[in-house]
Formats: C-alpha cells, structure tokens, sequence
C-alpha cells in the first residue's frame, strides 16, 4: 500500500522506525526487532540506509520482510549523497523487484573531511528525488526541519528549498525530531503560507537515556524546552527512571497533537520494540 493513501485516513496513526545492522552477523537480530514492531500494527514501518549507504542491501532486505512476510507498509530509506545515479538505480530496481512503493528520499549526512559533491554524485535531495520519480511509481517521502536546516543560514531559504523538493514529486514530509511542540505547529503554519499542502508528519523521539541528548543537539541543532532540560538533568543518571520519563514526555507530545488535528505520526523508536510498545499502551485508548 502508498503511504499517501493511509495517509487520507482520519484515525490517529502512529508509524515506527528500524535501523538495519552494522554487520550482517546482527541482521537475525534486526530481523527479531521487526517482528515485535509489527505487532504493534503501526500504520508503516520506515527502514533507515544507513551512513554511506553501506547497509543498503539490509534495508531492501528488512523492507521486503515487513511487506512480504510480516504485511506490514514498508518504507525503504535511500540517501544519495554517497552514491552515483547508476548506484541509486541498482537499488531502485531491486525494491521495485520486491514490490516496496514507497521511498523516503534523504540526501544523507556528508561524512568527515570528505570531498562534496564527489563527481558523478548528486548535490541535492531534490536531484534524487527526480530520478526516483523517472524509475517507477513509487510514493515518495522526504524529510523537513522544524527549526530549520543547520547548514541553511536562513528559515525562509529552507522552506523555499523545501518547496523545491516537493515540487520534484513528493507525496508527504516527515519532520526532524522536536520537542516542542509549537516548533512544529508555527512551522506547519509557515510551510502552508508557501503553498506546501503535502501531509506533514511530526516526527517524535522518545529519549530514554542521557547520552542520547547531548548527540541530539550537536547532529540536528534541536533546541530542548526548559521542562524537558529538567527532565533530562533530574532522571538523566538514573537509566530506568530516565527511559520512563522519556516515554512519558513523548507521550505527552502525541497526546497534544493529536488533539490539535494531527493525525499521523512517526516515532523514532532506535530499535527499542519495549519503548514503542509502552507508548502504544499508553495511547491505547486513543488508538
């Protein structure tokens, strides 16, 4: 099934998030963290590329085992920035073999003192976005920023970029990860004003452990609310406290915006079935 067609239900949805293995040795286990998410019965599970693209044969993998054995929506992350248009064809046609419809199409993080754009690679998100529609009938994703790009000086720059790209063939945005919830309503306001009027699906992360936040803001420049600072500063050194407070506050999140109107949302779950399955429990009324 199209993610923009589950999109055009009204019900509260909730989608979820894996990321493949490092290693094929750990692809079993992957594999284990997929089944207990399907179980869940989330509206589409997103299956991440990995960083230079070095896991892309595991996510065509995990992608076709939600679809073909678990009947779940798969949604195959692909990143262009390390990869030649002949490379994201490769990929694009073993998908299309596993009759996977939908892509999230990301330009993908430069790596380190790397020369970019290497040659005969793509520049921008947009260019594969392009190619993916020239390849297939796929419903293709993209990613948003709610606090704007951080490597986009200005917000206005950022959503006339964003324009851009779903001008070139994009069915629906996920946002970047916010903990703020007003964040995210102003920019919902502010990419409507432009003529944006593809789905918009905030994108929630429930962090349950200290480490984690620091990294959050380095990677994506998120800006933490002082009630959720206190949070993380109180329960931070204590991991079970810290992980229950997490899954409350994203809970809480949810709960706001779904009784805003918002009625599909993605959860960064990092592999954690247990966490996504508290916040279910949670919202099990709801649901």
């Amino acid at each position: 099934m199209k993610i923009i067609d589950i999109l055009s239900d009204k019900k509260p949805h909730i989608s979820l998030e894996i990321f493949p293995p490092k290693t094929d040795a750990a692809i079993d286990s992957v594999l284990n963290v997929t089944k207990e998410m399907a179980k869940l019965s989330p509206s589409f599970v997103s299956v991440t590329y990995g960083a230079g693209g070095g896991t892309s044969k595991n996510t065509v993998r995990i992608v076709s085992h939600l679809q073909n054995d678990l009947h779940v929506t798969p949604l195959a992350h692909l990143t262009c920035v390390s990869s030649t248009p002949d490379e994201v064809k490769e990929v694009v046609k073993s998908l299309k073999e596993n009759g996977i419809e939908n892509i999230l199409a990301l330009r993908g993080d430069i790596p380190k003192d790397a020369q970019y754009p290497l040659p005969n690679h793509y520049r921008y998100a947009s260019e594969l976005i392009s190619q993916i529609k020239d390849l297939g009938d796929f419903c293709i994703g993209a990613a948003c920023y709610p606090e704007g790009h951080t490597e986009c000086v200005h917000k206005a720059d950022d959503i006339k970029n964003l324009k851009h790209k779903v001008e070139c063939g994009v069915s629906f945005l996920t946002t970047q990860m916010f903990f703020d919830n007003a964040i995210f309503y102003n920019f919902l306001y502010r990419v409507r004003d432009v003529g944006i009027t593809v789905p918009v699906l905030p994108g929630i992360m429930p962090v349950t452990n200290g480490s984690q936040i620091k990294r959050i803001c380095e990677l994506s420049g998120t800006v933490l609310p002082s009630r959720f600072r206190a949070i993380a500063d109180h329960f931070g050194d204590t991991p079970k406290a810290m992980e229950q407070a997490g899954i409350a506050y994203a809970t809480e999140q949810i709960i706001d915006l779904f009784a805003n109107g918002i009625n599909h949302i993605h959860i960064y779950t990092m592999n954690k079935p247990e966490v996504a399955s508290a916040i279910f429990k949670n919202l099990s009324e709801i649901l």
